[in-house]
């Protein structure tokens, strides 16, 4: 079955793009009318640091400009080596005022994993901050964010935003590699008209709402629900400033006044052991990126006594499938397709019922989906003739509309022929006494034996019998894993998402001992759960 929704009451969220359209220029046009209201807060700082929406718009035109002087013609790509810095969205911005195509990329990407991106993406430029990995190859234009973004103004002065149809390429992103290898994503200028439908679906978002993001700014989760969303409705966001802990995130939240608090998984666990302030005036969390165990909702809800809503998206779409307080999630479920948007669970190329488990797919035709994987224009969700495009993750509708994700395809567990979620393996001994996040895999331990294997992490060593009992009480025997193993860290990829594959190639075996500290895993990108922005739970890629 496939599940659709049209827009109610004044909500036009859906309606169509207008035929010449910039991005960047409607993400910026509620400078024109609040010039003076607040766009952009660094919180946390020594130095605290505030952009009105005017200032903002006028830093983004002058690095349009900036980067048309250097150089770059519109149709450049434009890598970005940046950390989490202010200049990382006015370079982001000017680049697609000024026609020039962004590529944001983690600032944890090693020398290898970036000299391989670049590879595919052969950019005409870079911005590159300091301290941060470069790539091997030659890149003609190289600028620091300073450069970009500060300095005498070219001749020119600032430049009017590069018009054009929605449908032209906007910026490009990678995925984060959990279907094998990452791509490049063209996304158009459209892309953000489309972010409309999560406004009121997922965030309820309001002109007057301060929204604080805990994530990192080349994080598409971030970079659209912290600061394109908000800004394109008028509306404050709020940014830690660099080296936050997730622990001191609960008091800058009650500080800074914040209405709504966007993070991962991980992040939520960090605060909620650390403990948590009053937060009078949030209305409500949004989470993304992994799958929120229901034991950290329901501990948020106490704490707060406000929810968190979930989303679920990939790269090439964003989040089409959220919770929000008008519609809340029913247990073990995501959420529902958001208003204008038309989902699927797919067998065999065609939608099934209510119950029956199959590959979640969106609408070809979903005007926030990609143009294309980058160079491979053939590849475009628009010309291939299907009517859906397949997410590669598994999941199925509820009998109300709800859909519960069980996990990427290829994690997916086989035991003893039964096919399990490696999902509801995690939910169902998350709540563990002592177990601070954990991840279920498939392992060889003969070549022709598999196993469901649970690596964990906890503050002090687990009693794995009491480990067994706990998943014998809560899933069926086939479910249950037959090997544990403790680690230091769950290994995260560049995007922060848990690297099962890696898991999978630790050595196991049947005789394998509990161990009461296995080493940790040296992480390509961020360590689990160690600081502000890093996820420590499971689902699928960024929104």
């Amino acid at each position: 079955m496939s599940r659709s929704a049209a827009p109610s009451g004044n909500f036009s969220a859906s309606a169509p793009c207008p035929p010449d359209f910039n991005l960047a220029a409607h993400v910026l046009a509620p400078a024109l009318e609040h010039p003076d209201k607040p766009a952009l807060e660094l919180v946390g700082a020594a130095r605290p640091l505030m952009l009105d929406f005017g200032t903002l718009r006028g830093e983004v035109r002058r690095c349009a400009a900036r980067l048309r002087a250097a150089g770059l013609s519109p149709g450049a790509r434009l890598l970005m080596r940046m950390d989490n810095c202010i200049q990382f969205p006015i370079v982001f911005l000017g680049a697609v005022w000024a026609g020039i195509l962004p590529v944001p990329t983690s600032a944890q990407l090693t020398v290898p994993e970036i000299t391989a991106m670049t590879e595919e993406l052969k950019p005409q430029a870079m911005v590159l901050s300091r301290g941060v990995a470069r790539p091997e190859q030659q890149i003609g234009t190289v600028l620091s964010p300073a450069q970009a973004t500060s300095g005498p103004a070219p001749e020119s002065g600032a430049l009017p935003p590069h018009p054009g149809a929605p449908e032209r390429p906007a910026y490009v992103i990678f995925t984060s590699g959990t279907s094998g290898r990452a791509r490049g994503v063209v996304h158009a200028h459209r892309a953000v008209w489309a972010r409309r439908m999560m406004w009121r679906d997922w965030y309820d978002l309001r002109p007057d709402d301060r929204l604080l993001h805990a994530g990192a700014f080349n994080w598409t989760f971030t970079l659209g629900t912290g600061l394109l969303d908000p800004w394109a409705a008028g509306a404050t966001a709020l940014i830690p400033a660099p080296g936050t802990d997730a622990a001191e995130l609960g008091p800058l939240l009650a500080r800074h006044r914040a209405s709504l608090f966007a993070a991962a998984p991980g992040v939520f666990r960090r605060m909620l052991r650390a403990g948590l302030p009053p937060l009078p005036r949030l209305r409500h969390a949004l989470s993304a990126g992994e799958k929120l165990p229901e034991t950290i909702a329901r501990r948020w809800r106490e704490a707060t006594q406000t929810d968190i809503h979930e989303a679920y998206g990939m790269s090439e779409c964003s989040t089409f499938v959220s919770s929000c307080p008008r519609r809340p999630a029913p247990p073990g479920t995501v959420g529902y397709p958001q208003d204008g948007r038309r989902v699927a669970v797919l067998r065999d190329g065609r939608p099934v019922g209510p119950g029956i488990a199959g590959t979640i797919a969106v609408a070809s035709d979903d005007p926030g989906l990609m143009l294309h994987y980058l160079d491979a224009p053939e590849e475009a969700p628009a010309r291939s003739g299907r009517e859906w495009f397949e997410t590669g993750d598994s999941g199925r509708f509820d009998e109300t509309g709800a859909l519960c994700v069980l996990g990427r395809n290829d994690d997916m567990l086989n035991a003893g022929g039964f096919r399990v979620s490696p999902v509801e393996v995690e939910n169902a001994l998350s709540d563990f006494p002592g177990l601070t996040a954990c991840a279920a895999v498939e392992v060889r331990v003969r070549p022709d034996t598999g196993l469901i294997a649970l690596c964990y992490t906890s503050e002090h060593p687990l009693e794995e019998a009491a480990l067994r009992a706990h998943a014998e009480a809560r899933l069926a025997r086939y479910k249950q894993p037959r090997l544990y193993r403790r680690l230091e860290s769950l290994p995260l990829s560049a995007n922060g998402k848990i690297d099962r594959r890696r898991l999978r190639g630790l050595e196991w075996s049947l005789s394998t001992p509990p161990s009461p500290a296995a080493p940790p895993l040296r992480n390509r990108g961020r360590e689990s759960g160690k600081a502000a922005g890093k996820n420590g739970s499971r689902c699928r890629k960024e929104p």
